[in-house]
């Protein structure tokens, strides 16, 4: 079935004020039947701006839910952010936004790389970015992982400018010998290297990152095959809380890359996830379909018992253009793109399969 522009209400134009999704009696309908659609939300810049709710999101998030608090209408999160567990952060955006939200909803940047367990499981890596990346590394079964800061502490002068960071390192006279190691870092070679989400420290990682990809996985050695390299994202900005977009993963990938392309005679190789990888969009709509399932129910349909449909629409809301409309229609036919101002853009695709 094709949704035709009349399956969409007009939306609300007022600033402080969500868009309103679900006004059309049509939509109405189909719901009351099924839950024949699915939904899934950028966070930066759409839900929330920083850690503050735009305008009316939680609001509009409320009506996916019944009086008793089952869910309604299956809906995600789509975010390359990260940098946290799922767990930890479906905790934040229910503080925030006044829901129920479960870790399964909350996609980021990283859940792929729990796909890749099978092959790292047992093996040294090491995990960089805001937040706490080797815990997430952890929590997807990785057993042998350590951040990249806390690898590089054991390579005293690796970073040659790291007594002049004062906000991370004390005086040198103050600084003590480091730890012993967990693991065997000046033998044992590491056998990938994860950016979870945006570094901190761009100098850092580059020169280490450069380091372990030259010597493939051991610093200071010769020159060796490069190890596997895996980004969370590849988008080269986002909206944070300040008014300007700012500078993203894609754009820490671009600079690792110009670099280590000049210094070594063999270009970077590397894996990016995120959106608008279509990957990411079509295991969004295996979750919303495994949500669908577990959580919504059918009540004139199958007698009030929970049930799977195929969707005959999705959503995909987002503000960024290249990465949230460029991903969805690399894997669906475009219905309709609805874009109204409010403190920010927002973008209502309509989406069905191909």
């Amino acid at each position: 079935m094709r949704f035709h522009a009349t399956t969409i209400s007009r939306v609300s134009q007022l600033k402080n004020r969500a868009p309103v999704l679900f006004q059309s009696s049509q939509l109405r309908s189909n719901h009351q039947k099924r839950c024949n659609f699915g939904i899934a939300f950028d966070i930066d810049g759409v839900i929330l701006r920083g850690r503050v709710p735009i305008g009316g999101s939680p609001q509009a998030l409320r009506r996916l839910y019944g009086d008793s608090g089952e869910l309604k209408v299956p809906y995600l999160f789509l975010t390359n952010g990260g940098g946290v567990p799922e767990t930890k952060r479906a905790k934040e955006l229910s503080e925030l936004l006044g829901v129920n939200i479960l870790p399964s909803q909350v996609v980021q940047g990283h859940s792929p790389f729990r796909n890749l367990l099978k092959k790292f499981e047992n093996e040294l890596i090491i995990a960089t970015g805001k937040g706490n990346p080797a815990l997430v590394m952890s929590e997807y079964g990785f057993k042998k992982v350590l951040s990249l800061e806390e690898y590089a502490s054991y390579f005293e002068i690796i970073d040659p400018v790291s007594q002049y960071k004062r906000w991370t390192t004390a005086p040198v006279s103050d600084r003590k010998t480091p730890a012993v190691p967990r693991y065997d870092v000046f033998s044992e070679r590491i056998k990938a290297a994860f950016v979870v989400s945006d570094p901190v420290d761009w100098g850092r990682d580059i020169q280490v990152l450069c380091d372990i990809l030259r010597s493939g996985g051991l610093p200071g050695d010769a020159n060796r095959n490069q190890p596997p390299l895996y980004f969370a994202a590849d988008d080269l900005e986002y909206q944070a809380a300040f008014p300007s977009e700012r500078l993203g993963l894609g754009a820490f990938r671009i600079a690792l890359e110009s670099i280590f392309n000049i210094i070594n005679p063999k270009g970077l190789e590397y894996v990016s996830y995120g959106k608008p990888n279509p990957f990411v969009f079509k295991n969004a709509e295996a979750i919303l379909s495994q949500l669908q399932s577990s959580s919504c129910i059918d009540h004139s349909e199958n007698n009030g018992v929970s049930g799977s449909h195929p969707f005959e629409t999705l959503y995909m809301i987002g503000d960024n253009p290249s990465v949230d409309v460029k991903g969805a229609r690399q894997v669906f036919s475009e219905e309709k793109i609805i874009m109204q101002n409010f403190q920010q853009t927002w973008l209502l695709t309509l989406l069905r399969r191909q």
